[in-house]
């Protein structure tokens, strides 16, 4: 697959406090699965709490690549979409897929995309190049994201599907969250404890 290498500058400080550049490299922790064709995932930074620590370590993408960010935490990641075959998706296998990134509890079972998945997670989004469709439970709720759009995903159920001729890259910051299931009126309504499996 013939995709994007990213430049990553990361700053930090030297022993005196100036301003420094601590690293200047190709960003190296991807994911590309054979279960999901056409889609590699790329992690720029992962911070593991909030607040986020600013003066530890130079590299935080290391480790076995999962979808969630850290527990309190965020994960700033890139993921490119190659257009969709409508027949190769029809074959593929989303629980397996998630379950090479520690998520199968993640996907929705008898969907009506195989990659229908939710995250306990409120995740920023922003279209860099190209377009492609976020798919939601109801087919009337679907929208077309083109370059420069923004989404905010608050944990609901959705797939993203590449309909066009180009590639898609979506830049995106996925940051822990949580449902208060302590809430009322409209809010407790909204958004449904996910099931127990």
């Amino acid at each position: 697959m013939n995709m994007t290498q990213f430049r990553r500058v990361v700053t930090g400080h030297d022993t005196k406090g100036k301003a420094i550049i601590e690293s200047d490299q190709t960003a190296d922790q991807f994911l590309e699965r054979p279960n999901r064709p056409g889609v590699r995932l790329t992690n720029f930074w992962i911070s593991d709490g909030t607040p986020a620590e600013y003066d530890g370590a130079t590299e935080t993408c290391t480790g076995d690549f999962t979808l969630h960010p850290p527990a309190m935490g965020s994960v700033f990641r890139c993921v490119e979409f190659q257009p969709e075959d409508p027949e190769v998706m029809a074959t593929l296998d989303g629980p397996s897929a998630f379950a090479e990134m520690g998520a199968a509890e993640n996907i929705v079972q008898n969907a009506r995309h195989p990659f229908m998945h939710r995250t306990d997670s409120v995740d920023y989004a922003m279209v860099i190049t190209g377009e492609i469709w976020m798919l939601m439970d109801d087919p009337a709720d679907d929208v077309l994201l083109k370059a420069g759009d923004i989404c905010i995903q608050r944990g609901t159920n959705h797939a993203w599907s590449n309909r066009g001729t180009e590639t898609c890259i979506i830049m995106f910051v996925l940051n822990d969250g949580v449902t208060t299931r302590e809430a009322t009126g409209h809010a407790r309504t909204g958004i449904p404890a996910r099931p127990v499996s």
